[in-house]
């Protein structure tokens, strides 16, 4: 039986809660408390075997005995008993179960054998689960509150919040409370043994009230499958997302370059870019990016004015718009011309605007009103430290219904706490967004200009070539042995049949074997020690390069060999690789590592050997759509360098885009590829192209 709708659990008709108790100091109680508070006018059915009555409605001994209608099923009983009371709950009908019990997968393997039975038992009878060992949903528009929580429950609001945690849930409806926000809807999704936060996501965007979904993860259960989701919802509503765990010790190392620089939280990152998901740093910095992204208007452009009436609040502004890639605006002439006349002489009219400490707020509400009329202005910070003649909350009523009449994102700074709370009062009941200090300001306008920036862009198509060889690669792979590193040759067969570049590398087994490839190649040539255990041959002395002539190339070869021979005894080697050299051009690292949540993650950075000390890389999920292989190269200095730097020429940067994403689309169409490394991809002048000189290749075990 294929499983059923989501709706029950944020719209059910009727609720059956297994385990309400007549105890107050029960969590059954809470529940079935929260319940009928919440204002739900559906069908309340409490099921305790001691029946009776409670909070004014019947208690049966089981749910068979709960009349229609009920389509949600709330199970809080002893972690034992669950497995029977979901196998009741299918035979009544019921196809929406929520197990607040703790006791499962979370508490070791004979929690986890019972989480399995729960399951076994749902899908039998097409039943979804949200849980176990979760407090709950909250919807405060339908209105419905399935949790145990101490009252009150959140606001009614626009924001949806869906946590893998439920000790977070209640932390983040009091400080909401205390915020002046509240939440359309509350999903706690504990072990998540069923239902995710993928499955969760469409529903919540579906939802007329949301305007603002926020994520708390600990991870996430189909990674490919969340990020067409969240790209799909992303542009009709923003997702914000806090994924904890971002400095945790278990990311394990791969043998190449790239599997050590691309832990999870690269994959983590990659996977929100290419999806439109904006990844905050903290709980607080979520919501309050939240608040202003359900309240504000989206700008068209990044350019900020700053009005205030202290002159060191403007210069923090300033600082913080900056340091968040805004803006100043310049403002028209017509606007300083405005100013002139409202402010007194000794007011600074160039932005930030220093209205001076006696600023009114029919000044404020005035100068605010010329700043939103000025066509160079795309967002404004208005900032009021505590006014020594007026109030801060007579600076807000004035400015409030300039604000709801104009078109453009205003976002204030009440500075302070005691003596601005009045203000804060009043904005918060009219919608706007207001903080501290200028530096949450800057960051909350920040947001709003990426969103605005992210639904300017157009849908794209993924960047892939047909011009590709599978057959070639399908041989070259089935001769290769699962964990080990595919031998030069291969490695850069595979590079050849997605059309990437490269340069021949032919084995010499003796110094005068090399002398005569070499003079083949041409001058100057590489010698690399040729060895399938050796994967970082210039760690052990095994590369030369601009070898210039013969005997060079005979010396070269003996000391290579003695170098890896003394450093590696135990090494297989082949002999020397020799491989010719490009004089010019600029060496980067492109890679793809495989992701265990994601798949494929495309690499670039700075290539040769010092990557791993430079950091100097950034990541996106492969397959590359058009924006990840240019912000690849953008937000690297080795992608930007390329454009040109001192006594560099401009290198090819569409050969380096073509290369990218060919090598992501090799790891996209062949899974079984566990990382790729290009160190260095070697990228010429202009139109002149990038080659692949030294390639490592692995299949996964």
């Amino acid at each position: 039986m294929q499983p059923g709708s989501l709706t029950p659990f944020l719209a059910p008709q009727g609720v059956a809660v297994i385990g309400a108790s007549h105890d107050p100091t029960k969590l059954g109680y809470g529940l079935a408390r929260n319940l009928v508070q919440s204002g739900y006018t559906g069908g309340v059915h409490f099921v305790n075997p001691r029946r009776g009555s409670l909070l004014g409605h019947p208690v049966y001994a089981s749910v068979a005995e709960a009349p229609d209608p009920v389509d949600l099923a709330v199970i809080l009983t002893p972690p034992p008993t669950v497995p029977q009371a979901l196998e009741e709950c299918g035979q009544r009908g019921i196809r929406a179960a929520i197990i607040a019990s703790g006791g499962f997968r979370e508490v070791g393997s004979e929690g986890a054998a019972l989480e399995a039975r729960c399951v076994e038992i749902a899908r039998r009878y097409g039943m979804r689960i949200v849980g176990p060992n979760c407090i709950g949903v909250i919807d405060t528009h339908f209105p419905l509150d399935t949790t145990f929580l101490q009252p009150p429950g959140p606001a009614r609001g626009e924001i949806a919040f869906l946590s893998h945690s439920g000790a977070i849930c209640a932390a983040v409806i009091d400080w909401l409370r205390g915020q002046g926000l509240g939440l359309s809807s509350l999903v706690s999704l504990g072990n998540q043994a069923d239902v995710n936060e993928t499955d969760m996501l469409a529903e919540v965007a579906a939802d007329p009230d949301t305007r603002v979904i926020t994520l708390y993860l600990e991870g996430i259960s189909q990674g490919r499958h969340f990020v067409e989701e969240a790209r799909r919802i992303t542009r009709q509503k923003p997702i914000l997302a806090l994924k904890v765990g971002r400095f945790e010790s278990g990311r394990r190392a791969a043998a190449s370059h790239t599997g050590a620089l691309a832990g999870s939280e690269s994959g983590f990152d990659a996977a929100f870019l290419q999806s439109g998901v904006i990844r905050a740093g903290t709980i607080e910095e979520m919501f309050l990016w939240a608040r202003a992204l359900a309240w504000c208007p989206l700008p068209h452009g990044t350019h900020v004015a700053v009005l205030t009436n202290a002159g060191g609040p403007g210069v923090a502004a300033s600082d913080a718009l900056e340091q968040q890639g805004l803006q100043l605006a310049s403002l028209s002439a017509e606007t300083i011309s405005t100013l002139q006349e409202i402010l007194p002489p000794a007011a600074s009219l160039h932005n930030p605007i220093d209205m001076l400490a006696s600023a009114s707020p029919e000044q404020y509400a005035r100068c605010l009103k010329a700043l939103l009329e000025d066509p160079g202005v795309d967002s404004i910070l208005v900032i009021a430290p505590p006014p020594p003649m007026f109030s801060a909350g007579g600076v807000a009523k004035a400015i409030i219904p300039v604000i709801q009449a104009g078109e453009k994102p205003v976002i204030v700074t009440l500075m302070g706490d005691r003596l601005v709370q009045e203000g804060v009062e009043f904005l918060r009941a009219a919608r706007i967004p207001e903080y501290r200090f200028p530096e949450a300001a800057a960051s909350a306008l920040a947001v709003l200009a990426r969103r605005a920036q992210d639904l300017d862009c157009p849908e794209e198509a993924l960047l892939c070539s047909t011009d590709v060889d599978i057959p070639r690669v399908k041989s070259i792979l089935s001769n290769c042995r699962p964990g080990e590193f595919l031998s030069q040759e291969a490695a850069l067969g595979l590079m050849e049949a997605y059309g990437i570049p490269t340069l021949q590398l032919r084995l010499a087994a003796t110094p005068e074997e090399a002398a005569r490839l070499a003079i083949q190649e041409g001058f100057p040539v590489a010698l690399k020690v040729a060895s399938p255990d050796i994967l970082h041959k210039s760690d052990v002395g095994g590369v030369l390069l601009d070898l210039g002539d013969a005997a060079a190339v005979s010396q070269g070869f003996d000391a290579v060999i003695r170098a890896a021979r003394e450093r590696r005894p135990e090494a297989r080697i082949e002999g020397v690789l020799v491989q010719r050299m490009l004089t010019s051009g600029q060496d980067v690292i492109a890679g793809v590592v495989s992701d265990p949540q994601f798949g494929p993650v495309a690499m670039f950075g700075s290539g040769g050997v010092e990557v791993e000390g430079l950091h100097d890389v950034a990541f996106a999920l492969a397959p590359l759509y058009p924006r990840d292989a240019e912000r690849l190269l953008d937000k690297t200095w080795a992608g930007r360098k390329l454009q040109g730097y001192r006594n560099l020429p401009p290198a090819d940067r569409t050969a380096t885009r073509l290369a990218l994403a060919h090598l992501a689309q090799l790891a996209a169409d062949f899974p079984e590829l566990a990382e790729i490394e290009i160190n260095p991809l070697r990228v010429l002048p202009e139109g002149q192209g990038a080659f692949a000189l030294d390639v490592r290749a692995r299949l996964k075990k």
